[in-house]
């Protein structure tokens, strides 16, 4: 392969919607939309690689200006597809005055991730065979139970993920009628029995007593794991739910470096790391996080986007398992092999999968 062949000649930028797109409420959002950001890398080769990002319907100006400003910088200085972490350095130092923790990192990372599909394909492997492999099984969970869900929505949801397999669910917790969460528990383990795990999520939207109070409340339930009860800078309040309760916790969705990992740690006070892979800046930064994880016995259950979660899992020894929502699968040609709750990553070169350029509208940019 001519070193010149893999130079980054094109970057484009892409809008979809999933095809399962309908409102859905947390304890802090009401969403409207679930639709994605795709930016496809293309070298000089030919090749091309695909990274995305949830965008849901925020702040659509913001992040397509950001996309823009990146697609220029990265065109600009002609970037090997293997420069991942060149691009992160150089790209931090460009963004710093307006601030490279937010916003701007987002498409940087979704860019790193498409480099990486394209320097597998380059290479003619999938992404985890080029980092090397620990194990080729992941747990997943099934993820959903939104607030706005009626009963029977939330129980139709569950049922239908023990029915494909899935051992474990996700439910979110947090409504303002605390009475409501625990009633929709019962109902749910009812339905699933014992042998499916059951977790719980509250996106950051209770306090400190009002979570003790609702693991108190449901105990009898055994619930695996509780993500995000509480804000995420709250770190001591973090460490007075874990020090007062039996349940494990699960924290990093929110995060975009490991200091929040680093304080929690310090405190006793996190017992799973969620990073999400384009907050937290890419397949490099996400292998860091991993790193400092592992150091000190944390395993890893990254956030939302498995189809590159799955197979980065296979490449670190604590890994613990994946999130599974099905939205991107209708408008991607090769779906995640999902069985009896296990997922197994895709054997095609980069990360095996590609968005359908019928499902995708193009981002045009003010520059050439």
């Amino acid at each position: 392969m001519n070193n010149k062949d893999t130079v980054i000649k094109d970057l484009r930028i892409y809008h979809a919607v999933s095809q399962l797109s309908r409102p859905i409420a947390d304890a802090t959002h009401d969403i409207d939309a679930i639709a994605f950001y795709i930016v496809e890398v293309e070298c000089s080769n030919g090749m091309i690689g695909q990274g995305y990002l949830l965008a849901f319907e925020y702040s659509p100006n913001a992040i397509e200006g950001a996309l823009k400003d990146i697609r220029r910088f990265v065109k600009d200085r002609k970037y090997h597809a293997y420069e991942t972490r060149q691009l992160m350095q150089d790209y931090s130092k460009e963004t710093e005055y307006f601030g490279n923790v937010g916003l701007n990192q987002w498409p940087l990372a979704a860019v790193n991730v498409a480099m990486w599909d394209a320097w597998a394909k380059c290479n003619k492997l999938p992404v985890y065979k080029l980092l090397g492999c620990h194990n080729h099984k992941i747990p997943v969970y099934g993820s959903g139970g939104w607030l706005n869900y009626t009963d029977q929505e939330l129980i139709d949801e569950v049922v239908d993920y023990k029915k494909r397999g899935f051992t474990a669910v996700k439910i979110k917790v947090g409504s303002p009628d605390m009475e409501r969460d625990i009633r929709r528990l019962h109902l749910v383990k009812e339905a699933v029995g014992s042998g499916i795990n059951i977790m719980i999520d509250a996106n950051q939207g209770m306090d400190v007593a009002s979570a003790i109070k609702l693991i108190s409340s449901v105990e009898d339930l055994g619930i695996f794991w509780f993500e995000e009860p509480i804000k995420n800078t709250n770190y001591d309040g973090y460490k007075t739910i874990h020090s007062s309760t039996r349940i494990s916790l699960a924290m990093g969705e929110r995060e975009y470096n490991t200091i929040p990992l680093r304080e929690l740690i310090k405190r006793d006070a996190i017992d799973l790391w969620q990073p999400d892979i384009i907050r937290i800046g890419g397949v490099d930064a996400w292998r860091d996080a991993a790193s400092l994880a592992g150091a000190y016995g944390i395993p890893m259950l990254p956030h939302y986007y498995k189809d590159y979660d799955v197979p980065l899992l296979t490449t670190i020894p604590n890994y613990y398992g994946a999130e599974s929502f099905d939205w991107i699968d209708a408008i991607i040609d090769n779906t995640l092999p999902v069985e009896n709750g296990f997922a197994t990553p895709r054997e095609g070169d980069g990360w095996g999968f590609r968005f359908l350029h019928k499902y995708m509208t193009e981002i045009k940019s003010n520059t050439p």
